[in-house]
């Protein structure tokens, strides 16, 4: 008969073993979280930072590049998914945004009185950096540059130009994507756009002002016919144009930090300048 509260080695071992498994479990936890929290960090401060101050730069350079900054080149790229179309765009909006209420203005039909709108622009390399948005309301400044991928526009800070898309100032559909959040997010404020709200444009040749008119907020990844010559979704038939013109289309994820869907704002030519 075993004396009471006599606790044999083989009891002691085992209970050492399980807290030392029990110690090493929370070691491990511990450290998993640890690094989850510095790749979230990464996501959402790093990639930003390192993005917004290389799209400064490149926008920087681009106006060396073309001898005299555009007036407004003082203002800063303030923040702004991933976000092609094809990957898609689009979606619902308000009732006067609906092709029903008018179709193009006739801005969007016609080129602006007295501009001789750029049709033959060379074509920029893939990935080249060859333009400059602006958007005063979001007090944005970013480049843009040729293709949507992400490793070699959208992930360094760039909005890119859908390829097949007219270049600025052309008859048709100027279509653009850009980060919603992470990498510089340069259009997380997308949705604070309004009708009536202006858009420049600048190459070496010339300065394009658009001026917004319509917004889609939501609708598939895989909706193409925002970014069509005459923008028209095919989710929402209702959202669109109906007749040729001179098109903006900005397009980026929605809701924000999930690429579920796209949302896409349009706008019309108004003004071209030569520079």
């Amino acid at each position: 008969m075993r004396a009471p509260g006599v606790v044999h080695h083989g009891t002691r071992r085992r209970r050492a073993a399980y807290r030392r498994a029990v110690l090493s479990g929370a070691e491990v936890l511990v450290t998993v979280g640890v690094v989850l929290l510095l790749l979230v960090a990464h996501q959402l401060w790093w990639t930003n930072r390192q993005a917004r101050h290389g799209a400064e730069r490149k926008v920087q350079a681009l106006e060396r590049e073309w001898g005299t900054p555009a007036p407004g080149s003082d203002s800063g790229a303030e923040s702004g998914g991933d976000t092609g179309v094809g990957s898609g765009t689009g979606g619902t909006g308000g009732g006067d945004e609906g092709a029903g209420k008018g179709g193009a203005g006739r801005s969007g039909r016609d080129s602006p009185s007295g501009s001789a709108v750029n049709s033959s622009q060379k074509r920029p390399r893939w990935s080249q950096a060859y333009a400059v948005l602006r958007i005063p309301r979001l007090s944005l400044r970013v480049p843009v540059a040729e293709g949507v991928s992400k490793a070699g526009v959208l992930n360094k800070g760039y909005v890119g130009h859908y390829k097949g898309t007219q270049q600025p100032g052309q008859a048709g559909n100027f279509a653009l994507a850009g980060h919603r959040n992470t990498h510089g997010e340069p259009f997380r404020y997308l949705p604070r756009l309004r009708r009536g709200d202006t858009i420049t444009v600048e190459t070496k040749a010339a300065v394009y002002t658009y001026t917004v008119d319509r917004t889609l907020s939501q609708t598939s990844a895989r909706d193409v016919g925002v970014i069509r010559p005459v923008p028209r979704s095919l989710v929402r038939p209702s959202y669109g144009y109906t007749q040729p013109g001179y098109y903006i289309t900005l397009t980026t994820c929605t809701p924000e930090y999930t690429s579920r869907y796209r949302m896409a704002v349009w706008g019309t030519l108004t003004s071209m300048r030569p520079r």
